[in-house]
């Protein structure tokens, strides 16, 4: 049995943010039912596509079922109330104020399933002066400080300033809407009451910000490499043409030492160039030229990684593609993916990051086609055949089928 096997949930969510944090939930054993309008969740466009679908989209919501109806009804209103009256978790992510206008807010639901967990994720939060801009993962990482963290990090090094391409707001805000949905849980099971979590984009990034202590509170950041514009952990190549990067940077002082005892280079630690981190940043290419020629008298990842982790005890990483990853040993016995099929075509997806008593969570089932469960899901409170079709016929109900 998966930790969240008896658990249902119903999935009010689309794109990234909120399908990430349901996946989550799947995983780990949910009975999740995916409430899609007729126009689709836009995730369903996005590239690349294989046989007409898409991969991001079946990345995002396998395992769960998809129930296609239009809320502009009111009969589907009606139905889909029903749904969360025997709902274990409510998950949405629209703009705050959209579950209201259908009448599938918390405050509604909660009147006749006072034990209802439910999770609210935004950009802004639900009740604040933002609370109606939109959002999106690349202006919320601007406002929240993360995008000038990742500029001062290159310094001068970008032509043009751009922002990070992975959506970290929206991924971190799944993650953490996860967490408020199993703390939902347990606060159920221990009163036998819910709770409304409130989960914001921007609160996230400001949560997941590890260094956010120096950059709000004027603390003495004089050795802190990104203070000073500096690679945190800059790339070298050896000698066959690999490239590798150490997770600290010589800039940092007590770092700097390390580096130089691993190169042996005893001689730096008294170069005038190299004396503080403001020059060492101010001589940074120097200072990395030392170190890269260090780097050249080394065959191999694998015979410069034998050295720093035992000499310096630093870590020490190769740069690959995820694709190279999952060709080595350790992808090999982790087997951190499954295998879906997708008409004729096999594509490979991730599975959940946790082993449970030595379990992983497993594969999921291939994303659903919008509407594939509407009879099943509507059934299951109540609705005949013969309503459901006449559902069907009049657009209440929709489907890819």
């Amino acid at each position: 049995m998966k930790p969240l096997e008896n658990i249902r949930v119903l999935d009010f969510t689309r794109v990234l943010a909120g399908p990430t944090c349901t996946r989550i939930l799947a995983e780990l054993g949910a009975q999740v039912t995916k409430v899609e309008p007729p126009s689709g969740d836009i995730g369903r466009i996005a590239a690349p596509q294989i046989q007409g679908q898409s991969a991001y989209y079946l990345q995002l919501n396998g395992g769960k079922r998809n129930l296609s109806i239009d809320l502009n009804w009111p009969e589907a209103r009606e139905a889909v109330l029903k749904l969360c009256h025997k709902a274990d978790v409510i998950v949405e992510n629209f703009r705050p104020g959209t579950m209201k206008t259908f009448g599938l807010d918390y405050e509604s639901v909660r009147q006749q399933n006072p034990a209802v967990v439910y999770v609210s994720m935004s950009g802004f939060g639900q009740n604040t002066p933002w609370s109606t801009r939109p959002a999106f993962a690349p202006t919320v990482q601007a406002e929240s400080g993360a995008t000038q963290t990742q500029m001062d990090h290159f310094g001068d090094d970008l032509l043009q300033p751009v922002t990070d391409w992975a959506s970290h707001a929206d991924v971190y805000t799944g993650l953490e809407g996860a967490i408020a949905v199993l703390a939902g849980l347990n606060k159920r099971n221990a009163t036998g009451t819910g709770l409304h979590g409130d989960v914001s984009m921007m609160a996230t990034m400001l949560a997941v910000n590890e260094r956010l202590h120096a950059q709000i509170n004027e603390l003495d950041a004089t050795d802190e490499p990104l203070a000073l514009g500096a690679p945190e952990s800059p790339i070298f190549k050896v000698a066959d043409g690999s490239l590798v990067t150490i997770a600290a940077s010589p800039v940092s002082s007590g770092v700097f030492m390390r580096y130089c005892g691993m190169m042996g280079r005893s001689d730096l630690r008294t170069d005038s160039r190299f004396a503080t981190p403001a020059l060492r940043r101010k001589n940074l290419k120097a200072l990395l030229d030392e170190v890269q020629n260090w780097m050249r008298s080394f065959r191999s990842f694998e015979e410069l990684e034998y050295q720093v982790s035992g000499a310096g005890g630093l870590a020490v990483g190769k740069v690959r593609t995820a694709a190279d990853l999952l060709e080595t040993d350790w992808a090999k016995s982790a087997d951190p993916t499954y295998t879906s099929l997708v008409g004729d075509h096999e594509i490979r997806l991730p599975k959940g990051p946790w082993l449970f008593n030595g379990k992983d969570s497993g594969a999921l089932s291939a994303a659903a086609p919008r509407g594939a469960n509407n009879h099943e899901v509507l059934s299951e409170v109540g609705f005949d055949e013969a309503t459901l079709r006449a559902w069907q016929d009049a657009g209440i109900l929709s489907s890819d089928l």
